[in-house]
Parts: C-alpha cells; structure tokens; sequence
C-alpha cells in the first residue's frame, strides 16, 4: 500500500508540474554569478531543462548524449539546454570539473546547491528532465534515462518552436 501511495504521489506531483510555470530560484552559474530561474523563459526560445550529480550515472549518459546530438538537433531548431547540477557545496568543484571535462560549454549550467530548485520543481529523482516552451510552460517531463530517449526530448523541442 505504501509503494501505491509513494507512487501516486510521485505522479501527481509530475502531473502538476506539467503545464505550470518554471518557479523563481536564485542559483549560481560557474562564474558565481546569481540567476533567477524564472529568467530563463526568454519568450523566444524552448530548453531542455536537466537535473543532475556527479554521483548520477546516467544523467551524465543523457547529458553527453544531448550533447553529442545538439549541432544536428540546432540546424533544425532553436532551444537551449539548461543543466542544474544538484551537488551540494561539498561537491560543485567536482561537477564544475566534470562540466569542462565532458565538453557541455553549449550548456548553461546552474548549481543548485541548496537543493531549492529542485525541492520547487519536485524533482525527487534524477535525471529528471523536462522541455519547456519559450514562455516557461513545462511542456513534457520524463525521470531516468534509456539510451535514445533523449530523441523524445527533441521531439517535444520541435514542437514549442513558434
């Protein structure tokens, strides 16, 4: 009964995190400055929003291969690819490390240290990763990763182009 209830609960809190807005957080950048995540949603352009650890296997998997595809994905369509590092203080130096090691410069990378964005988006496993469209409106959500599933991702991208 218990396993029910976790399970429920974990699907409406996906449920109601579709079709709402990205929510206000401060985070860090790897320069230190602070973003706001409700400045994200720029009005002309949808992302792909991934949360992730250093300890996370397969996020790093789905990262890379977000990465590995996005010069073919950006002839065919505009977006950005937001990646929160959920790593706390201990560890950023790691996942700043890790960032530069695997070559996500076309990323825009935020460290959620405190774990408030995530805790905001109810995220509660990662990789947990979402496309929203250019006004902020989360559009499609998935958790875990399955190599080609990063293809459904793209998907969801061509459809929130204007």
């Amino acid at each position: 009964m218990k396993k029910v209830l976790f399970i429920l609960t974990l699907f409406l809190g996906v449920t109601n995190v579709l079709m709402s807005q990205i929510p206000s957080v401060k985070l860090e950048n790897g320069k230190g400055e602070i973003i706001n995540t409700s400045s994200l949603a720029d009005g002309s352009t949808p992302m792909i929003i991934s949360f992730w650890s250093t300890t996370c296997k397969p996020c790093i998997r789905e990262l890379d291969a977000i990465n590995d595809l996005m010069p073919d994905w950006l002839d065919e369509a505009e977006f950005r690819v937001v990646a929160i590092s959920t790593d706390d203080n201990r560890f950023v130096a790691k996942a700043k490390s890790l960032v530069e090691g695997h070559g996500w410069s076309d990323f825009i990378v935020l460290y959620d240290k405190n774990q408030e964005f995530m805790r905001a988006m109810n995220v509660t496993l990662t990789p947990q990763v979402y496309v929203v469209d250019a006004n902020g409106k989360i559009i499609y959500s998935h958790t875990g990763y399955t190599p080609g599933s990063e293809e459904e991702l793209f998907k969801y991208i061509k459809s929130a182009q204007k």
